[in-house]
């Protein structure tokens, strides 16, 4: 038994929720070794940095758009070694889901599902400058967005009580 929606179950049922992830694409890749090749010679190990933000949009009634935004600085001492950003993105069919789950599929199961390409990109990217790659750890978007939210939570006094994080989708976008 199939989790997808197919044409006709949705054609029986028209308000069953759709969920399905029509397209994966890399919207941007950065990488920069501004102090190659003299940095090859160094003989200290690299310390990495990792950044990471999620975010999202409305593209059309049911269709959305997810992106996760990753950004590794890895140095030598105090010199750069290489810096990689990269932006992975997905468009996504959601309809018929409520309000109240639309924020935790773009902040949990959109990135969740995008990160392995992305993994996969930045480790491609840092092997063709003849370095070794670098395998990103595994992240827990729920455990990411429990913490955004709650940071949004703290915050939103200050902000007259206002409940839109503007965390995950971005301000202004409207929600079904």
């Amino acid at each position: 038994m199939s989790d997808q929606n197919t044409p006709a179950d949705q054609a029986q049922n028209p308000n069953a929720p759709v969920f399905n992830m029509q397209r994966v694409y890399l919207k941007d890749l950065s990488l920069e070794m501004p102090h190659a090749p003299n940095i090859f010679l160094e003989q200290e190990g690299p310390k990495v940095e990792v950044a990471i933000n999620v975010g999202g949009q409305a593209l059309a009634e049911t269709v959305f758009e997810s992106t996760i935004t990753v950004t590794v600085t890895t140095r030598i001492g105090d010199k750069v070694l290489y810096l990689v950003e990269a932006t992975q993105g997905g468009v996504f069919e959601i309809a018929n889901v409520p309000a109240e789950q639309l924020d935790p599929l773009m902040g949990i199961v959109c990135p969740t599902m995008l990160y392995p390409y992305l993994r996969a990109n930045i480790a491609d990217a840092i092997t063709r400058t003849s370095l070794p790659p670098l395998h990103l750890a595994e992240v827990n978007f729920q455990a990411l967005f429990e913490q955004r939210m709650a940071e949004a939570a703290q915050a939103a006094p200050a902000s007259n009580g206002a409940s839109d994080s503007g965390l995950i989708l971005p301000p202004g976008m409207t929600r079904q």
